[in-house]
């Protein structure tokens, strides 16, 4: 069996990528082009490219779930923070982000929710900044 790259995988990706994540999803790939191309490509083709752009949910409920999981993982507070961005330009407001989080505290616990607030925080700071600007 012979496998071949699709440009159709990653092309689809890279568009969905920039649609949620802008320019903070832009600058996590460019940061793994010196380290880990191969990985930058996997998430653009496969996250993006093949489960992002499924039928069955729109973007806004894909980044209410991407949320939930993350702040539930308590490890990722990078990806996190690209993702209540996200959330924020697919029409999320800062209160359902925040009531996404409050719900997490009952399955992956107070430090997990309380972590991903702080990270929220952040975000919503940065967002003020940058529209004060």
């Amino acid at each position: 069996m012979v496998i071949t790259i699709s440009d159709e995988r990653f092309d689809r990706g890279w568009e969905k990528l920039k649609e949620i994540d802008g320019e903070a999803g832009q600058r996590v790939m460019e940061s793994l082009q010196d380290i880990a191309p191969d990985l930058a490509r996997y998430i653009i083709e496969f996250a993006f490219g093949d489960i992002y752009t499924r039928p069955g949910l729109d973007l806004r409920s894909r980044e209410i779930a991407v949320i939930a999981a993350l702040t539930a993982l308590g490890t990722a507070r990078p990806q996190l923070m690209v993702h209540i961005g996200a959330g924020l330009r697919v029409g999320l407001s800062r209160e359902e982000i925040i009531e996404i989080m409050i719900q997490m505290s009952a399955y992956a616990g107070f430090p997990a929710a309380l972590n991903a607030i702080d990270a929220a925080a952040e975000v919503f700071a940065a967002e003020d900044g940058a529209s004060t600007e």
